[in-house]
C-alpha cells in the first residue's frame, strides 16, 4: 500500500469549497480520498433518538468528509499551504516533506 500523503493530525487548510481558507486537523482518514477535519464541512443531521444506545434526538451539527483535493497540508514555516513529496533518509525510510522548503512534514 502506498504512503498517504495526507495522514490523521496533520494540520490542513481548505482550499477550495464554501470552507475556504478554513484550517483545522484531520480527524479520520477515510477510504476514496475523503477525510474528516476537526470545524470543517460542518452539515447539521436531524437524528432520531435511540434509548437503548444512550443517544439523545435532535437537530446535531458535526463534519461530514470533506474530499482530499481540496485541502492541502499547511505548512508552520512559510504560514501557507504547501503540497506534500516523498525522499528517502539517509536510515532508508521514505518520509513526506513540504514541496516548497524539502523539510520534513511534521518536523
Amino acid at each position: 500500500m502506498a504512503m498517504s500523503k495526507i495522514k490523521r493530525d496533520d494540520d490542513v487548510i481548505v482550499i477550495a469549497g464554501k470552507d475556504k481558507g478554513k484550517r483545522g486537523k484531520v480527524i479520520k482518514v477515510l477510504e476514496q480520498d475523503r477525510l474528516i477535519v476537526s470545524g470543517v464541512q460542518m452539515i447539521k443531521k436531524h437524528q432520531k433518538p435511540n434509548p437503548q444506545a444512550g443517544v439523545v434526538g435532535g437537530i446535531i451539527e458535526r463534519e461530514a468528509p470533506i474530499h482530499v483535493s481540496n485541502v492541502a497540508i499547511y505548512n508552520a514555516q512559510s504560514n501557507r499551504a504547501d503540497r506534500v513529496g516523498f525522499k528517502i533518509s539517509e536510515d532508508n525510510q521514505k518520509v513526506r516533506v513540504f514541496k516548497s522548503s524539502g523539510e520534513p512534514v511534521g518536523a
